[in-house]
């Protein structure tokens, strides 16, 4: 079961579903976007755009596209969310967003070592729970710097205006020298390439005297999931188009808002299963939605999608381990899932353009 719009009303699913497909199967270009789903909903969504020549792209693929540049450009040491809960004997947290990224980390890593916080944001560390952690920094403006003037002094480099004191870098150079293991955690969605770029040397540069690595948080909406389906099924990341029949990886031709906003795109499939976040589009373009709160899209057709872990089974990335894993329902419902909905307007698509 499952409730559907047709251009704001009320509709029948199956109506709704032969609805999108026409929609598609008329596009030249399509754009199947925000794909927040899980893994099943991640596969369908690709498999319809190998059928239709459309493109894939997820919401949070700047900030998947900057921690993947960083490894393919320059390499990239990390380790897993479960090996820092076990091994870690200190904990640098890298600028703000961090909780946001991921609200279990202090329940899961921030007890029983040494924390350091650079450049945090202020309604983070105001909080009590986070007391013992000690702080380098409160300008998050001012981590790029403060990163790379770390780096050059545990290089034995001399520096000049510094935005710190220069004593508390140093202090801070002589104690992540002496750590066992350390753990840097950052969120990709709050910094930029070249700042994650010389975090991971500063990790590296670290590594030649004792153990060190990094732990890059998950965007949200199963990103990290849905770019392994892409990689397994594609060989390539999201940002991937098959336009021409095979697919390609360009993020700059491929990014879902640009072929929006520059016209390009004529048609849109938007998932959002873990909420109610809508495309942030400034062109109005056919749009299908696959939502869990279709009040907040107005698309041309909307379809109520169950919430993946939650109202269906799912399999999904967990943040506690930085593995995909099958997460039961909590709260089983009968809204459809992604997967199901987009396995029908696919067999609508192949019935009517039999290869």
């Amino acid at each position: 079961m499952g409730e559907a719009w047709i251009r704001g009303k009320s509709a029948p699913l199956d109506d709704a579903i032969a609805e999108a497909a026409n929609i598609v199967a008329g596009s030249r270009q399509p754009v199947i976007a925000g794909l927040g789903t899980d893994v099943a909903g991640a596969r369908a969504a690709i498999r319809l755009a190998r059928l239709v020549g459309g493109v894939v792209d997820h919401m949070h693929s700047d900030a998947l596209l900057r921690d993947l540049d960083v490894m393919r450009e320059a390499g990239m040491m990390v380790t897993m969310p479960t090996e820092a809960h076990v091994r870690a004997d200190f904990l640098l947290l890298v600028g703000p967003g961090l909780i946001e990224a991921w609200p279990a980390l202090p329940e899961r890593l921030f007890a029983k070592r040494r924390i350091v916080w650079l450049c945090p944001d202020a309604a983070a560390i105001s909080a009590s729970t986070y007391k013992n952690v000690a702080v380098v920094g409160d300008n998050p403006a001012e981590l790029p710097a403060i990163v790379a003037l770390v780096r050059a002094r545990c290089a034995g480099r001399p520096v000049a205006n510094a935005p710190i004191a220069l004593a508390t870098i140093d202090a801070f150079v002589a104690e992540l020298k002496r750590v066992r293991f350390g753990v840097a955690v950052w969120s990709a969605a709050r910094h930029d390439g070249l700042t994650i770029e010389m975090l991971c040397g500063l990790v590296n540069d670290l590594n030649a005297a004792t153990r060190f690595s990094g732990l890059p948080l998950a965007s949200a909406d199963n990103a990290a999931a849905v770019q392994q389906v892409a990689g397994w099924m594609t060989g390539y990341p999201l940002r991937t188009g098959f336009g021409r029949g095979v697919p390609e990886h360009d993020p700059w031709r491929f990014e879902a808002s640009r072929l929006v906003d520059s016209g390009e795109a004529d048609c849109a499939v938007w998932i959002s299963a873990y909420g109610a976040r809508p495309p942030a589009w400034k062109r109005d373009l056919p749009l299908v939605a696959l939502t869990g709160d279709p009040n907040t899209i107005r698309s041309h057709v909307t379809i109520t999608v169950g919430r993946p872990g939650l109202d269906h089974d799912a399999v999904e990335h967990l943040a506690t381990t930085g593995t995909l894993a099958t997460v039961s329902a909590r709260q089983p419902e009968a809204a459809a899932s992604v997967a199901s909905v987009l396995d029908k307007i696919i067999t609508k698509l192949s019935a009517a353009h039999p290869c």
